[in-house]
């Protein structure tokens, strides 16, 4: 049995990000990251760059953000949720969050989105701060959809022709 005051050294040290939430999160381009406002009510904001930074963080990078920075200043606490919109899964994350500003630390970072997946148009002049956010707590989402006995197939195949229905409507409008 391990000592309860060692349980999160342990934990930190095996990281909680697996195989799959990093797929997931690497696969998505839209993520919701919840704060809490001086007031106590909760801000929700999308945020397209969240990313991997390590088995234990993620990071996403302040484009226009400004209430999220004032929150995570205040109280670190955090959850960014990922999910697949086709097959209705994915993963919420609940940790604290750093907002990493100019300096050393935020140029190391700010590489990871001047090219590859996460790259962001102009990042340099565009990127005011880059939040880390370490992961302490990481759970599956999963609609109530498969509630009902249905497989992964299933609804991937149902939200596939609602997504191409939706196009073809915006197309010919």
């Amino acid at each position: 049995m391990i000592p309860a005051g060692n349980v999160k050294a342990i934990l930190s040290t095996v990281g909680l990000i697996t195989p799959e939430m990093r797929r997931m999160v690497e696969e998505q381009r839209l993520g919701f990251a919840a704060t809490i406002c001086e007031d106590g009510t909760a801000n929700l904001s999308p945020k397209g760059t969240v990313t991997i930074l390590d088995d234990g963080h993620l990071m996403f990078a302040d484009l226009c953000s400004p209430q999220t920075v004032k929150n995570l200043r205040a109280n670190p606490s955090i959850e960014i949720n990922v999910v697949d919109p086709v097959i209705r899964k994915g993963f919420r994350f609940k940790g604290r969050g750093i907002v990493v500003d100019p300096g050393e630390r935020f140029d190391e970072l700010l590489e990871r989105f001047t090219s590859g997946s996460r790259a962001v148009r102009d990042a340099k002049a565009r990127i005011r701060h880059i939040v880390v956010m370490e992961v302490e707590r990481a759970l599956p989402l999963v609609s109530p959809a498969y509630d009902e006995g249905v497989t992964e197939g299933e609804v991937s195949a149902r939200w596939e022709q609602y997504f191409q229905e939706l196009w073809e409507g915006r197309r010919r409008s």
